[in-house]
């Protein structure tokens, strides 16, 4: 197959197995989306969703996040990991967007990347999930699987991305990057990854890939 035709494949199949992508992690607006992103590096959804309940009980705006202090968020987000440079982030974001923004998350990639703690893919991922606008976030499990599919020879993830957004149509960005990670998660999972479960791999996935899996 050429790289098109695994593209298809692609979006084909995973569009039949996920026709709905539902956020993964729980937030109510634009700020609390910035901020469980912002937590779920190096930490599983999963346990941002069971973490985040209680620090936006307490703020799940700016306002309220500045009045607590940085050893109270870190209190509550130690179990994400990092929690002291999380925490740190956390609190000096929301200064900022309280200083330069009335206390609103700015819809525009280059100002979210200035802000302490956040990255590109953590941009990304609010440009695209909160204000729809198309991105195509890639963390090191999109990453993992492009590369395994032949989709990119890419060596880190902005490689990858770029890769990626040449091939999959703009207007699919959004969705396709979700379906990849739920696929990931049911098939393909990092850790003891099986030839037999994975049947995108089986299909259109390198020799190198194969090799690994079998």
């Amino acid at each position: 197959m050429t790289k098109k035709e695994k593209a298809f494949y692609i979006l084909t199949e995973l569009e039949n197995l996920y026709p709905e992508t539902p956020i993964p992690l729980d937030h109510s607006n634009s700020y609390t989306l910035l901020i469980s992103v912002l937590l779920s590096a190096q930490c599983t959804d999963e346990r941002v969703n069971r973490i985040t309940p209680a620090l936006f009980k307490l703020a799940d705006n700016p306002f309220d996040m500045v009045k607590l202090s940085v050893e109270e968020i870190r209190a509550i987000i130690r179990p994400c990991g990092l929690s002291p440079k999380k925490s740190r982030a956390i609190f000096e974001l929301s200064g900022i967007l309280i200083a330069k923004y009335a206390g609103e998350v700015p819809a525009d990639m280059a100002l979210l990347e200035e802000l302490p703690g956040v990255g590109h893919k953590t941009a990304s991922v609010v440009m695209a999930q909160s204000f729809g606008v198309p991105a195509f976030p890639v963390d090191t499990h999109i990453h993992r699987l492009l590369t395994r599919w032949g989709i990119t020879g890419g060596k880190n993830v902005v490689e990858t991305e770029k890769d990626a957004k040449k091939l999959f149509p703009k207007e699919l960005w959004n969705k396709l990057h979700l379906q990849i990670i739920f696929y990931g998660r049911e098939y393909s999972p990092a850790r003891s990854p099986k030839l037999e479960k994975d049947y995108i791999t089986r299909t259109i996935g390198t020799k190198t890939a194969l090799k690994e899996l079998v």
